[in-house]
Order: structure tokens, then sequence, then C-alpha cells
């Protein structure tokens, strides 16, 4: 009798491979080339394919600039290079305007706030985000003195190093996290504060095991990795408690609401909610609210603290553009007032360093897909609706046809002969499109504030062997645990004197 049941389920495995297989080989025919994917499994396990960040530039030279990789049984169509990401994103914006859920994605956010896939819900919930920010004075005089005040802290927190060596990431996330709490919850926190701190280190994690292999796995069989033991239910049994606590924050919002002096985004969007013309439609609800607030806080946290750390990893490698910086910055500004917005447009190599740094971080979106919205005919190819689709911003920001150098970490990408700033095309480290990222304005803006603040006071090096490192590596390093430390000398008032 057992060897019966063993038989019978040797040949559902069989079967259930065989189907599988053919149904993956029947989709492959219909997309545009890339590596043959093992049945079941897809590219998963072929190293030489994902994350596609690192392998792209091979895939591409085989393949094209549009090619197909599969996580498990699901393809995704990739765009490499300026030219062909440009087209998708931006001149057949609705056609890949798309989004399709990644399963850890759906886990956390819920299919809820602005990673709906509802189009009608995410319209209006992405058109009230913007707007309020916008009246929170997202990009606005107002919001550029919040930051400002917010770098004079983060300057006095790296004070306190003294010199020695020590790890900027929590002092960093700090700051950032900062500027979208004083606009979502209605107040900053201090650095040591142990929630904020919490938070901070679940969204790390979160980021970390996203992007990794083990993250890859649960993508790809997230109904099997669910039940095993994992990184996966610590992670997400850490976001359930981020969530809970955004939920008593809005509770507590809800019981001191006063409609004639709205304190924050939480404030307006509990507002709107109680005048929802149409409750049944269900757009404007208490969860799409924790969720959007939760999506602001971590996205308006990891990505510019992770750039600003860069950016200071790049200026202990590279001290001779430091010392550039330093003296436009003491040229411009001196030493007796922060940094302004206004002083951008006479720092033009300051400026063009923050966006070298972003053009040479190399990272991997691939957990972030987006998704064509009909069956899409694009270079050649008909891509069928709702297949994920991968633009590779690395590939836009490597283009050798649309860089001079590349693979050199160079400020002279963003300057025009005469010295001055100049904006390039192929420079989309906020997504480029339909899609593009709601907080852009407000992440430029603490990114130029935060970085000319800290090398105004700071002269930084890095501590170890980094000889024969660049950039990047250094950066890749430091983000997975493994890196050398920096340190923050303080610069006297003397240099920093006009």
């Amino acid at each position: 009798m057992e060897l019966t049941w063993t038989g019978v389920l040797l040949l559902l495995c069989i079967f259930f491979t065989l189907f599988s297989s053919f149904q993956m080989y029947k989709k492959k025919g219909q997309l545009p080339p890339g590596p043959t994917p093992w049945p079941i499994l897809g590219n998963l396990f072929q190293r030489d394919v994902l994350p596609l960040y690192k392998h792209y530039q091979k895939l591409a030279d085989k393949y094209g600039p549009v090619f197909t990789v599969w996580n498990g049984s699901k393809p995704m169509v990739a765009l490499c290079g300026y030219e062909v990401v440009k087209d998708a994103l931006v001149d057949h914006s609705e056609e890949f305007g798309g989004r399709t859920e990644m399963p850890a994605n759906r886990r956390m956010f819920q299919n809820k706030g602005l990673t709906t896939t509802d189009e009608k819900k995410w319209k209006e919930l992405r058109r009230f985000t913007l707007s309020t920010l916008r009246d929170f004075g997202m990009g606005k005089k107002r919001m550029s003195e919040r930051v400002q005040e917010e770098a004079l802290c983060l300057v006095e927190e790296m004070a306190t190093t003294k010199g020695q060596p020590f790890d900027p990431r929590r002092i960093f996330a700090s700051a950032v996290s900062n500027v979208i709490c004083a606009v979502v919850f209605g107040n900053r926190f201090d650095y040591k504060d142990k929630t904020f701190i919490q938070n901070q280190k679940i969204f790390e994690s979160q980021l970390r095991h996203s992007v990794s292999f083990l993250g890859l796995v649960y993508n790809t069989f997230p109904k099997i990795v669910e039940f095993f033991p994992g990184p996966h239910r610590k992670i997400f049994g850490e976001i359930d408690s981020v969530l809970d606590y955004v939920r008593e924050n809005v509770d507590l919002h809800k019981k001191t609401l006063d409609p004639q002096n709205l304190r924050d985004y939480i404030d307006c969007f509990l507002l709107r909610l109680e005048k929802e013309e149409k409750p049944s439609e269900g757009i404007y609800t208490l969860e799409d609210l924790v969720i959007i607030v939760f999506g602001l806080f971590l996205a308006g946290t990891v990505t510019t603290s992770h750039t600003l750390l860069c950016s200071l990893l790049a200026m202990g490698k590279l001290p001779h553009i430091q010392a550039k910086v330093q003296q436009e910055i003491d040229e411009v500004v001196g030493s007796n007032r922060t940094p302004s917005m206004e002083d951008r447009l006479k720092m033009p190599f300051t400026n063009a360093v923050i966006h070298e740094v972003q053009r040479y971080q190399k990272g991997s979106l691939e957990t972030f897909p987006r998704a064509t919205t009909c069956d899409t005919k694009f270079r050649g190819y008909i891509i069928p609706k709702s297949v994920a689709i991968v633009p590779v911003f690395s590939s836009v920001h490597f283009d050798p046809l649309h860089w001079e150098t590349p693979e050199k970490f160079n400020p002279n990408h963003f300057l025009d002969e005469n010295g001055q700033f100049r904006k390039r095309d192929p420079f989309m480290p906020f997504s480029a499109g339909k899609r593009a990222c709601p907080g852009e304005a407000l992440a430029r803006m603490e990114l130029f504030l935060f970085f000319s603040a800290l090398l105004q006071n700071f002269t930084f090096s890095l501590v170890g062997d980094t000889k024969d490192a660049d950039v990047m590596s250094l950066y890749t390093d430091f983000i997975n645990n493994q890196y050398p430390l920096i340190r923050a000398v303080k610069r006297s008032v003397d240099t920093c004197s006009k």
C-alpha cells in the first residue's frame, strides 16, 4: 500500500513538472529571447543571470537590449540601455505603466495604498498624496528650512564621534527619516529613540532580504517557503509590528483631529476619509492610510540615507574631489550659516558630485517590477498583457553611448565646458514616466542640504585597507556589513570661512 502511494506521488510530481515545463516553454515562445529557464525553477539558481544589475551587460550582449528572465515559472522582461528604457517608460508610459505584485510586497503592502494594482484607486491615492505633500511644503521653501534644521541636528550628532571611526548608517537613517516623519506624523524623533531606531533596523533588514538570494526564493515559491522557518518569518513579523505602530499613530490622530488645524498627512487623509462621497468604492480606507504612511516611511528613509552613505564613502576614497567640494562650499556659503537651496545654483561642482553618486550607485529592482497594461508591440516583440517589466537603471547610468567614462566616478559627467551644472537625460535614479518616485523633489533637497552641511563641517576619511576597492565595492561591502568605518574630523572655523 505504501509503495502504491509512493508511486502515485512520484507520478504526480513528474506530471506537475512536465505540465509546468510545458506552460513555461509555451510562454517562452511568445516572449523576447533570454537564458533558457530550468523547469519550475526558471533562472533562479543560474548565478550568471540574477541579480540583473550584476549580469545585464553579458545578457544584453547575447540576447539584445530586450530579453526575458524567469523568476520560477513567471517571466520578467528586462529593458537595457537608455534608448530602450526611455522608449518604454516615457514614450510608451501607458503601456508600461502597470504594476505587478511580487509575493513579498503583497505580504507587506496587502495590495493597498500606493502599491495597489487597482488603477483607478492608485491614480486617486497618488494624486491626493502628491497634492497633500506639496501643501506641506514638498519642494518649497518651508520644507527646505525644515531639512536645514535637521541638517544641523545631523551635524551635532556626528560631532559626538569626536573624530573616532564610526558607522554613519544609523544617524543618516534618523536624519532622513525625521524629515518624512515631520510631514507624515507631525513630529521628529530623537536620534536615540529606541522605537525610532528599531523601525529603521527593520526597514534595512527588509531591504537586504528583498534583494538577497533567499528573497528571490521567497518571491519564486512563497507558498512553499511559508511552511519553513527562515528570515522571512522574522522580517514579516517585524514589518507587522511597524504597521501596528503606524495604526497606533493613526488612532491617536483620530482622537485629536481638528479640521481647522491640520497637522500632517495623516490628518489630511482622515479628513478626506470623512468626506468620502462614495465609501462603497473603498478608495480611502484606514488600512490604505496605514499602508501609505508605512510606504512613505520606508521609501523616505532607506534610499536617500544609502545615497548619503555612498557619497561619504566616495569623499573618503577620493579626497581630491572632497577638497574641491569643500572649497566651493567655503567660497559660496562660508561657515556662518547653513547651506540653503538657493546656494545650489552657485555650487555646480557640489551638485555634480551628488548626481554622480546617484548615477554610480548600482542596485536591484527586480523586486519592484512594472507590468504591461495591454498586449504591447515593442522593439519587434509582442509582450503580452500583465507581464512583469524590469527597467535596468544601472544599464542606463552606465550606458557607454551616453556617458563619457561610465565605469569611472567622474563628476564632470554633469558639468559643461564652462564648469556649470548640466542636466543629463540618461539620469533616472528616481525612475521615469508614469511610475516615477513621488518623493523625488524631497529626496533631491535632502541630498543637497545634508551633503553640503556635512562637507561644510567635516572632512571624511576611511579607516582600513581600501586601496584596491572602488566606490561601488565599498558601498556594497558597507551595506552587507563588511565595511571599513568612516572618520569625520571637524573642520576648523578658519578653514570654513569665506
